[in-house]
């Protein structure tokens, strides 16, 4: 996959937030591992771009997963970040996502309700029917979209926001994504990433009386160009 630098990859930017199309592999925030972070990169193109000195301020209202691609949304001031994670806490946020897979659904759209158990030991979760203690609600509507000889291309409008949610509910349908090796993937990816990509995102605006609805483009790999370029399932 070819590296694309933080410029190039800003899909809003205004005075409270910047949003960005995070690559497979790249790091939202720090974490044990203590490589690099997606925002030490945003921090640096915002303190070259505005000339700013000393230390740039970048809130983190939200996470996707390291290995998972799209869309990435920091806060640029503190009254930003504090009104975001509210706005996230109480759902007002739509996310919608695209995944290729080894299987299709079997039924082309639909709704899948599980509980999510957590191992935090594994850092893995398990999607359950039935309720169980430390369990939590998870939902989402899916639509088969496309199709290929060997994959398929599945949009998932995510309605709660539980840790590998779309991973685990998926893979408890026999449905896993592609390079997902931790959730039934048969084989990985070449940059140890997944094909689940963060497509658009819409919520209200922090500050202004407005809503920011952004859409990002999926990885320029083979297997994603070969999507982009097709034709929907009818």
């Amino acid at each position: 996959m070819e590296f694309q630098p933080i410029k190039d990859r800003v899909v809003y930017e205004d005075n409270h937030i910047i949003i960005i199309n995070k690559l497979p592999g790249e790091l939202v925030q720090g974490d044990i591992t203590g490589d690099l972070t997606l925002v030490d990169d945003v921090k640096k193109y915002l303190k070259e771009k505005y000339n700013k000195p000393g230390n740039v301020y970048l809130g983190i209202p939200h996470r996707i997963d390291r290995p998972t691609s799209g869309i990435v949304v920091y806060a640029k001031t503190e009254k930003a970040l504090k009104r975001l994670c509210e706005t996230f806490r109480k759902g007002d946020v739509k996310k919608i996502y695209w995944a290729i897979t080894d299987n299709a659904p079997e039924k082309k759209e639909g709704t899948l309700v599980h509980y999510i158990l957590r191992d935090a030991k594994k850092n893995k979760s398990f999607a359950t029917p039935i309720e169980k203690p430390g369990s939590k609600l998870a939902k989402l509507d899916y639509k088969l979209l496309a199709a290929s000889k060997s994959f398929f291309l599945v949009e998932i409008d995510l309605l709660t926001g539980r840790h590998h949610q779309i991973r685990a509910q998926l893979a408890a349908i026999n449905v896993h994504v592609k390079g997902d090796l931790k959730y039934g993937a048969k084989r990985s990816n070449k940059d140890g990433g997944i094909s689940l990509h963060a497509r658009s995102i819409s919520f209200p605006h922090p500050v202004k009386e407005e809503m920011v609805s952004v859409v990002a483009d999926p990885p320029k790999e083979v297997v994603w160009n070969a999507f982009m370029t097709s034709k929907p399932t009818e």
